[in-house]
C-alpha cells in the first residue's frame, strides 16, 4: 500500500537524511548501474559509525514503531534484526529491514508497505476481487504498487493481454526487485509495461474505454494523495474503463477511518453507475490489522462483485509466482460481509442516504 510522506508526524518515525554508501557485503546482490535501474552505490548504505534511523525506537532499542496522525494514540512495533537498506529518493525515504517475525519489511517514510509474511493478504485481494468479478479481462492498469506485488497477482490471469503500471518512484521498483524478488517477480512478465510518473496525469491522458480493470494501490488520503480519493480522479478512472469495467482502490480501515470511507463511497456512487461495493481483508502489519477496498463498475454489463465469475483458486505449484496463499472464492464473497457498524454507514451512503446516528 503506497503511502505519502505527509502521513508521518512523530519523531519516532520520521527518517533522517540518509547516507547511501557502504561496501558491498560478500555474496550480496546489488543492482547494476544502467538506464533501467539505480546504481549499486545508491542501493547501499553506510552502516558503520552512524546512529540508528529515527524510526527505530530509542525507548525500546532495536524496535521499529509506526506512528501517524492517521491512527492517533496507537502504534505497531516490530523487532529489527538488521537494517538492509536505507535511501532517499526524489519523493520519499525508503528502508528495508529484516524483522524477527515477519521477514523482510519495506518501509516508505516510516510507514510499513509490506512484509514477506503477510503481503499476500493485500496483494491477492486487491487484484483478484476485481479481476475475478468479470469474464476475460484483457487490459489492466495499476496505479502505484511499485513493489510489484499487484503485478504478480494480475499476471496470474491468462486472459490478460496488457498490464500497464504507473509508479512515480523508480527507487521503490528497484529496491523491491533486489530485496523482494518473490514480490517483484511480476515485472518479469512480458505483458507488463512500466510507466514511471504521476498516476493522475497518466490516467488523464488515457483514451476513453481503454481498460477492463484499474487497480489503485494508493497512498493514504492526506497531502498530495488526497486527490486519489476525490470525484475528479474517480471520473478519470470511469472514463478510462470500458462499459462494465471495474476499479478496485485501497480504501482504508473500518476501525480507524469510517469518516473517510463514507466520503469515498459517496464520491464513487456519484461517478460509477454500475455497482459500488466495499470489501475488506486482514493484514496484521497494517494499522488496526484491517484494510479495505472500494470496488466499482461502470454502466454496462452488470457486475456482481460478491459472486466471482472468473475463478482463480488453483495455481500450479511449479508456477514461478508460487501458489495462492490467501485468496479463494469463499474468502472473495466473505470479504463483502461487513460488521454491523460499518454496514449501516456504507449501505446508507451507497444508496445516497445519510446514516442515522
Amino acid at each position: 500500500m503506497e503511502k505519502d510522506s505527509s502521513v508521518v508526524a512523530s519523531a519516532a518515525v520520521v527518517f533522517s537524511e540518509f547516507s547511501v554508501k557502504r561496501p558491498r557485503e560478500e555474496g550480496e546482490a546489488m543492482i547494476d548501474n544502467n538506464e533501467n535501474g539505480v546504481s549499486a552505490a545508491s542501493l547501499s548504505v553506510e552502516m558503520e559509525n552512524r546512529n540508528e534511523p529515527d524510526c527505530i525506537s530509542s525507548i525500546i532499542p532495536g524496535w521499529f514503531s509506526e506512528v501517524s496522525p492517521m491512527w492517533p494514540g496507537e502504534a505497531h512495533s516490530l523487532k529489527v534484526e538488521k537494517i538492509l537498506f536505507q535511501g532517499k529518493s526524489e519523493y520519499q525515504n525508503v528502508m528495508v529491514f529484516q524483522s524477527s517475525t515477519y521477514g523482510k519489511v519495506l518501509v516508505l517514510d516510516g510507514v510499513i508497505q509490506l512484509t514477506e509474511r503477510d503481503e499476500c493478504a493485500y496483494q491477492e485481494m486487491i487484484a483478484h476481487l476485481p479481476l475475478c468479478s468479470i469474464l476475460n479481462p484483457k487490459k489492466v492498469l495499476i496505479i502505484g504498487g511499485g513493489d510489484g506485488g499487484v503485478l504478480r497477482e494480475v499476471s496470474r490471469h491468462s486472459s490478460v493481454e496488457q498490464i500497464d503500471i504507473c509508479e512515480i518512484d523508480k527507487m521503490v521498483v528497484d529496491v523491491s526487485k533486489q530485496f523482494f524478488p518473490d514480490v517483484a517477480v511480476g515485472y518479469e512478465d512480458p505483458r507488463v509495461t512500466l510507466h514511471v510518473g504521476d498516476g493522475v496525469a497518466f490516467l488523464k491522458a488515457v483514451s476513453e474505454g481503454t481498460y477492463d480493470a484499474i487497480i489503485v494501490d494508493s497512498s493514504d488520503p492526506i497531502g498530495p494523495a488526497q486527490e486519489l480519493f476525490e470525484k475528479p480522479f474517480f471520473a478519470s478512472v470511469a472514463k478510462a474503463l470500458r462499459p462494465g469495467g471495474v476499479v478496485c482502490t485501497q480504501a482504508e480501515s473500518i476501525w480507524l477511518h469510517m469518516h473517510i470511507i463514507e466520503d469515498i463511497v459517496s464520491n464513487c456512487r456519484q461517478i460509477f453507475k454500475g455497482s459500488v461495493n466495499y470489501a475488506w481483508t486482514t493484514v496484521p502489519t497494517y494499522p488496526s490489522g484491517v484494510i479495505g477496498f472500494m470496488l466499482c463498475s461502470t454502466e454496462g454489463p452488470p457486475v456482481d462483485f460478491k459472486h466471482p465469475v472468473n475463478p482463480l483458486d488453483v495455481v500450479c505449484e511449479s508456477n514461478s509466482k508460487g501458489p495462492l496463499k490467501f485468496y479463494n472464492s469463499e474468502i472473495h464473497s466473505a470479504a463483502f460481509c461487513l460488521p454491523s457498524f460499518a454496514k449501516k454507514v456504507i449501505d446508507a451512503r451507497a444508496k445516497g442516504e445519510h446514516p442515522s446516528p
